[in-house]
């Protein structure tokens, strides 16, 4: 169960606290490391997958602990944005409240023994997420560029795409659900 695919996921979880600490006492040196410490938690996404699927550990812990680690270092991220005044509250809310329905939705779905797999518009959305989020957690001008202007255009990008790709969700939640009872009916 807690094979090296999964400890690598965990990793992410365990890096979140650190950024947010990082952000909670927001400076140009903790923006830095916040950033460092986001992309290495952020590279351990594509890390753990390939372990997973390299070494045959592919597993349903991992299939669960991989996208949860991801909104939860993404969420928690885009709240202290917030709090610092560095995104939208209405922007935040949309993303969060997407990743409660979405992931409601593959619950609800497993337990009908239909499995909602990740989408194009949900795995671009995610990059997009994460391209948004260093600019913005570096703040302060870098090499005296302000680089907040492109985080904050990629943030509504990926804000397009989470509403793309939530509502793509919900149809295909429907439409299966839909054709697993017309099925039964038969």
């Amino acid at each position: 169960m807690l094979n090296l695919a999964n400890k690598i996921t965990l990793l992410r979880i365990l890096m979140t606290p650190l950024v947010v600490l990082l952000l909670y006492f927001e400076g140009p040196v903790t923006c830095k490391l916040a950033a460092l410490a986001f992309i290495f938690a952020s590279l351990t996404d594509w890390a753990d997958g390939y372990v997973a699927r390299r070494s045959n550990m592919v597993t349903s812990m991992g299939k669960f602990l991989d996208p949860l680690a991801d909104k939860v270092l993404i969420c928690s991220v885009l709240i202290m944005f917030v709090r610092l005044g560095w995104a939208p509250a209405w922007v935040v809310i949309i993303m969060v409240c997407r990743e409660l329905v979405v992931t409601g939705l593959r619950t609800i779905a497993i337990d009908e023994g239909i499995v909602l797999a990740a989408d194009k518009f949900g795995k671009a959305k995610t990059i997009l997420q994460i391209f948004a989020i260093v600019p913005l957690i570096l703040h302060y001008p870098l090499w005296g560029m302000d680089l907040s202007p492109i985080g904050e255009w990629l943030l509504y990008a990926a804000l397009a795409l989470a509403l793309i790709s939530g509502s793509n969700y919900c149809y295909d939640f429907y439409r299966r659900t839909q054709a697993r009872k017309d099925s039964d009916k038969v």
